[in-house]
C-alpha cells in the first residue's frame, strides 16, 4: 500500500451515539500503527527519537472514514462493532494508513466495553494493534502485537489522547 495518494474519501456514518467514541478510538489505534512506520513520506529526516533501543513517535491522528453495525436490538449491545480507517500525520504530512475494528464484548448499563484491533501499512510493513477499552475512559492504552516486514517482531505501547476530536493524538513506543 502506498502513503503517497490522496487521502480517502470521507464517509461518517453516525448511526448512534454510544459507539463513534469507539469508533475515534479506534481509529487513533490507527495512527498509532502509522507511527511504528517511522518516517514521514518523502523527507529523509523526519525519523522517530530512540532512545535506549526504543522508537518514540507522536502523531495527530485523522479519521477518514467510519460505519457502526447494529447487531441484535437496536441500540448499543454485545456484538456491536464500530469499522474505522485513518491517516496518521506528522509535522502535516500523511506517514500512513490504517483501518481496523472495536467490537462490544461487555455490557454493564451504559457502560460498554470493546475488543479493539488495527492494523497500520507503512513503506516498511505493517504493524497489529490490540486493546480493550472501555467508552469514555481515557486515555486509551494499546498493545503492539507485532507486525511485518521489519516490525515482524514488534512489541510495545501505543497512548491515544482526545480520541474522536480534531485534536486526536497518538505516542507510540515500540521495540523491535
Amino acid at each position: 500500500m502506498s502513503n503517497t495518494g490522496p487521502a480517502p474519501t470521507t464517509t461518517a456514518v453516525p448511526r448512534r451515539a454510544a459507539l463513534p467514541v469507539m469508533a475515534a478510538a479506534s481509529l487513533a489505534a490507527v495512527v498509532t500503527v502509522v507511527a511504528v512506520g517511522g518516517t514521514a513520506v518523502g523527507s529523509a529526516n523526519a525519523g522517530p527519537a530512540r532512545k535506549g533501543g526504543v522508537e518514540i513517535l507522536e502523531l495527530e491522528v485523522r479519521n477518514d472514514q467510519y460505519t457502526a453495525v447494529d447487531l441484535g436490538p437496536e441500540g448499543p449491545g454485545l456484538g456491536d462493532m464500530d469499522v474505522y480507517s485513518g491517516t496518521a500525520v506528522k509535522d502535516g504530512k500523511a506517514v500512513g494508513r490504517g483501518g481496523g475494528t472495536c467490537q462490544v464484548v461487555h455490557v454493564k448499563g451504559a457502560e460498554l466495553t470493546s475488543q479493539c484491533q488495527l492494523t497500520m501499512e507503512v513503506a516498511q510493513g505493517s504493524v497489529t494493534l490490540q486493546a480493550l477499552w472501555t467508552k469514555g475512559a481515557g486515555p486509551l492504552d494499546m498493545a503492539v502485537t507485532g507486525g511485518t516486514g521489519v516490525y515482524r517482531d514488534a512489541r510495545g505501547t501505543a497512548r491515544f489522547w482526545d480520541i474522536g476530536t480534531p485534536d486526536e493524538r497518538v505516542r507510540l513506543e515500540i521495540r523491535r
